[in-house]
This record gives C-alpha cells, sequence and structure tokens, in this order.
C-alpha cells in the first residue's frame, strides 16, 4: 500500500498555512508532514506536540536527538 504526499498546490488553506509554518522553522516540508496532511487535524496536534519537544528546556538538544534515534531503532523504525 502505498500513501500518496499531498503537496502545498494540492492542500486546503488550513494545510497550506500549517505547510507555510513548517516552511519558516525549517526550511521545507518533509514528507512525514506531507503524509499527515491527509487528516489536517492530525498535522496540526503533531506539530504542535513536536514544538513542545524540541523547545529549549533540561536537555540538550542533541541528547533530544540521540533518546529520537534510540526509540526509531528499538521501534524497527526504518524511516
Amino acid at each position: 500500500m502505498q500513501i500518496h504526499l499531498i503537496e502545498k498546490d494540492q492542500a486546503g488553506p488550513l494545510v497550506q498555512r500549517l505547510f507555510d509554518a513548517l516552511e519558516r522553522q525549517s526550511g521545507s516540508v518533509s514528507n512525514f508532514n506531507k503524509m499527515l496532511a491527509h487528516k489536517p487535524d492530525v498535522l496540526r496536534a503533531f506539530n504542535q506536540l513536536s514544538g513542545a519537544i524540541w523547545a529549549e528546556g533540561t536537555l540538550v538538544p542533541k541528547l533530544k536527538e540521540l533518546a529520537y534515534l534510540r526509540v526509531s531503532i528499538l521501534n524497527g523504525c526504518a524511516y
């Protein structure tokens, strides 16, 4: 089964605004976010969660990145 990605020119107004915000933050929109765009409320919620996780806090970004990688490896995530 293949999931088609939503490109900005195919997206509704809400997703276009979310994509604009992602482009401002990171310079591009990842394929993962393009996949989540099929469900705009999920895309918005995931981006809020991601923002909270990556916000400045107790852990340095490098340690957060290592934790992210470790969990991906443990879950067999190849992406």
